[in-house]
Formats: structure tokens, sequence, C-alpha cells
């Protein structure tokens, strides 16, 4: 098939991709699940590619904050004049071997034992939030449970006094719209972007020379002191580390909280579901992480000519992966627009997959299923209020307000 044969070309600036993504994600789907963008990088969006790139080895994630039409030679040879023991970039955006070195020291401190320990402090923090919402009328749940709860973990976890959460929460929301594309962001935001990356790293900086000359059993504290032979994170991958953090345990689980809601406001009988079988909540969350998708796409580089299926990408080629449309390809999900929370297997990219699968994501389920399981507990009823307006998000896509009505039991 030709390029002009294609019937839909992603286009990064239809303005739909915050508004209404749903029908683009499933046009490319169905009609252009393979292509080359007039972007000049490829578009991906069949589950089974998608897959395909995230587990291969013959993909790298050093360039996806890069321009897509600049060539992969050029930035490769910017990237050698860097002074890599200054290098402060998240191990998000690197590749082995830095990036296995980098996780398992993180992972080091963010154990599973310090992700269970905040169990008591999460259901309590939902408690006092639905104490305040719920038979309140109408309000912006948003506003009054779904920000504020995962600032307040995340500020637990790295120890962040709770008077300068409204500081992080700014932050939060301007490094969330910085990661979207550079060439699709306004200078102006490439600003703020880079104002508040420094901003936080002050911050930082200040709070890691306290925890190291006195340690607490926060998170941070355990960044400074982990160690693996001998081997330690440098400031600038702490700081960077931290940013990833904050960005990726806040703004996701913000917008799957409220994408949930949403969710269950339009659908009263999957919300009886759950409220009558507490044996559904596994599968539910794994359906909400897949109908909301909290990151919408993802980019990797081809090292070598890759097929995708009758397809060859050339080695050095950019490829966007629509995470979102390939949580809704009908070949691995029957019924994709059905919100079905028995659906098992589920095997939603919502948490990536392979070297890159989310470090905190037993922490976002244990979030999503506390909030979302005592918000069921707590009402008879959800009603959407009015239609809801989107942040300009492309990457972490997430509403500016979503007024609900809570009738409690």
């Amino acid at each position: 098939m030709s390029t002009l044969e294609f019937v839909v070309i992603y286009d990064a600036f239809d303005p739909r991709w915050i508004t209404d993504p749903i029908p683009l994600f499933d046009q490319i789907l169905e009609e252009n699940p393979v292509h080359l963008s007039a972007h000049n990088f490829w578009v991906l969006s069949r589950h089974e590619d998608c897959l395909a790139i995230l587990r291969s080895r013959n993909s790298s994630s050093e360039l996806t904050r890069a321009n897509p039409n600049e060539s992969v030679q050029d930035r490769d040879s910017i990237g050698e004049e860097e002074n890599r023991e200054d290098d402060g970039r998240a191990f998000l955006f690197r590749d082995p071997p830095d990036h296995t070195r980098l996780r398992g020291l993180v992972a080091k401190a963010f154990t599973p034992k310090m992700v269970n320990e905040l169990t008591p402090f999460i259901e309590r923090r939902v408690t006092k939030l639905l104490d305040e919402v719920v038979g309140a009328g109408t309000l912006d749940i948003q506003e009054t449970l779904c920000y504020p709860l995962p600032i307040a973990v995340i500020s637990e976890m790295l120890g962040i006094p709770e008077s300068d959460q409204d500081q992080f929460r700014t932050w939060s929301e301007i490094l969330a719209r910085g990661l979207d594309p550079d060439f699709l962001l306004p200078a102006s935001v490439l600003e703020e972007r880079d104002r508040a990356i420094l901003e936080f790293a002050g911050y930082f900086l200040a709070l890691l020379k306290e925890r190291k000359a006195h340690p607490g059993d926060d998170l941070l504290s355990a960044l400074a002191l982990a160690e693996d032979d001998g081997d330690r994170l440098s400031e600038a991958e702490m700081i960077s580390t931290s940013i990833l953090l904050l960005v990726a345990g806040h703004e996701t689980t913000v917008n799957l909280l409220t994408g949930s809601i949403m969710a269950l406001a339009q659908d009263e009988h999957a919300a009886e579901q759950l409220r009558s079988n507490q044996g559904l909540w596994r599968t539910g969350i794994e359906e909400f992480m897949r109908m909301v998708s909290p990151v919408q796409l993802t980019g990797r580089t081809i090292l070598e000519d890759v097929v995708v299926g009758d397809v060859v990408i050339p080695g050095g080629s950019f490829v966007m992966l629509l995470i979102a449309g390939a949580n809704r390809d009908p070949a691995v999900f029957p019924s994709p627009a059905l919100l079905d929370v028995t659906r098992d297997p589920n095997p939603q990219l919502g948490f990536g997959f392979g070297l890159h699968h989310c470090l905190g994501a037993p922490l976002a389920r244990m979030e999503a299923r506390i909030t979302l399981q005592k918000l069921l507990e707590r009402t008879r009823g959800i009603t959407q209020v009015g239609a809801v307006t989107y942040r300009p998000n492309v990457v972490l896509r997430g509403v500016t307000e979503l007024q609900v009505s809570l009738l409690g039991k």
C-alpha cells in the first residue's frame, strides 16, 4: 500500500488529540496502524507492535525527548560531547548499562516494604477527603480528591513538608506539560518548564543536603544512601529521579483517578459490580488503566532495521507508540469501548513493559484501589455534572476539572 492510499496520517498538531482522541486512536488503528507521519517519525498503534518495540533491545529510550526531525547522527554527536559524569537524565530516558545501574539503585529505595507501609496513610487520607465531599452537593472531584491524595502520598514518601505541597503541585503541572514533545510546545512553555526544573533542583539540593546529614525513614533519605558495590546516585541523578517520581507518581495517578471516577459515573453497572463483589478489584483496576491510559503515548528510537507487519522501519528512525490506541486494539481486547471490570486477561500497556515498566506501578494500583473502593463504599450514586474540558497535554492527558455529585448511602 502506498502512502497516497493511506486514509489517515497522524497529525500531532490536531487539537482533537487533547479534546477527543478516542476516535482518532480507533481510526488510525483500523485504517493505518503503521505509517510514517508528516512529522517524519513512524507511528504504531497495534498492541502487538507497540509491545514488541517496548520489549525489544533494538530500541532506545535515550532520544525520546529529541526533535524527531533531527537526524540520529546529529544527536549522537551531540551526546558524545556531554560529560556523562554530570548527566542528570532520569533513568526513564536512559538505556543499559546506565539505566540498569540507576534503576537498580532507585529500586533499593523504592521497595515493596516502603510502598506497603503507606497503606494506612493512604486509607486515612482518603477517608478524610471523602468525609468532606460525600453528600456535599456538586463539586470538582479532581480538586477535592484526585489531586490532593497523590501529592500527599508522594510528599509523604519523599518526606516533603505539607506546607510545600502547593508548590509541588505547581511544579508537577508544569513538568507534566513539559513531557510533551518539544516541537509541540511554545517557547514560553519550554522556558517555564526549564525554570521549574531549576527551581525544583534548588529546592531538592537543600533538602538532600539536610537528609544526608540527618537521614530519616523517607524515600529521599533512602535515595541519598542507596549504594551498590560502592556506587551511589550523584546529586544530578537524585534530582532527576526526584522529578521523575514527582511527575510519574502524581500526575499520572491524578489522571487515573479522575478518569476512573468519570468512567464509573457513566457506567452505573460497572460501579455496582465493584460495590457488590470485592473480588473484582484486581481486574477492575487493570481495566481502568486500560480505559484511561494516563500515558497516552511514548517514543523510542529504532537502532537497526525492523519489520513491523509488512513495513520495514529503518534503523535510526524515531517511533511513536500510541499506547492508548494499543489499549483499544480489538484483536487483544474484545469490545474495547466497553468498561468491563471482569476483563481477564488484560495485558494493558499503561505501565509500559520490559526495561521501562513503571517502578511505581504497585503504588499506583494501591492508591487507585483504596480510593475507588472507599468511594463506592460511601456512595450509592455518582453523577457527572456538565461537560469536561482538558488540559493542553498530549502525553499525560487529563481534565481541568470534573464536576460530580456524590449521593451518600
